[in-house]
């Protein structure tokens, strides 16, 4: 799967050119639920020292630089250069797709379990980040950003040639945001998080 994290922020099954295979290492460097939400947040809001991941995430900052440091290991995250002193360093995730499918890594009880930490805690924050979207939707969001959002879900019933034909679509129109707007800043911009799924559904005896 990919934390698109494709290209820079997402989920999906497909591994692209350029995207990093997270290997058996580096899956377990992630299985933790806040060294995910840390990787999260790196993703989504760019660069942050230990002391700001702290205060976000209600942890100490000795917790937070003890992830950071076991993510950097793995080079899942990268110090930023030329910024912060040696007291305060900043952390951001490198650019580009990262995808948790490694057949090898699965193939044993403990790459099986790291993947499935991950993916868990991943899908569980992409659901919780909807669902806070949904109740200030209700009450108080801008209109301006409810005109420009989407909840959509659709069925069709499509070859497997076809299902990867529309991923590489979908793929395709979020790259191309992505690597365009990827470092815009200006008072209207905040991060918007882009979530694809394509997925067959079981037959009806399933």
């Amino acid at each position: 799967m990919t934390n698109e994290l494709p290209a820079q922020d997402g989920a999906g099954d497909g591994v692209r050119p350029g995207d990093r295979v997270l290997d058996a290492g580096a899956l377990r460097a992630l299985a933790h639920p806040l060294r995910v939400r840390i990787y999260d947040i790196l993703s989504q809001y760019g660069a942050q020292t230990a002391s700001s991941l702290a205060e976000r995430l209600g942890e100490s900052s000795g917790s937070t630089s003890y992830h950071l440091r076991a993510l950097a290991k793995h080079e899942l995250i990268v110090e930023v250069d030329g910024r912060g002193s040696g007291r305060e360093r900043w952390w951001e995730r490198p650019v580009g797709g990262v995808s948790f499918a490694n057949p090898e890594a699965i193939k044993t009880p403990s790459g099986r379990a790291a993947t499935q930490i991950v993916m868990n805690e991943f899908f569980r924050l992409r659901q919780e980040q909807l669902m806070a979207f949904v109740d200030r939707g209700l009450g108080g969001e801008d209109p301006s950003w409810q005109e420009g959002t989407m909840i959509s879900t659709a069925t069709a019933r499509l070859t497997p040639e076809q299902s990867k034909e529309l991923t590489r679509k979908i793929m395709a129109l979020i790259d191309d945001a992505v690597d365009k707007h990827r470092d815009q800043d200006g008072d209207d911009v905040r991060p918007v998080t882009i979530r694809a799924d394509v997925f067959p559904l079981p037959g009806l005896e399933g």
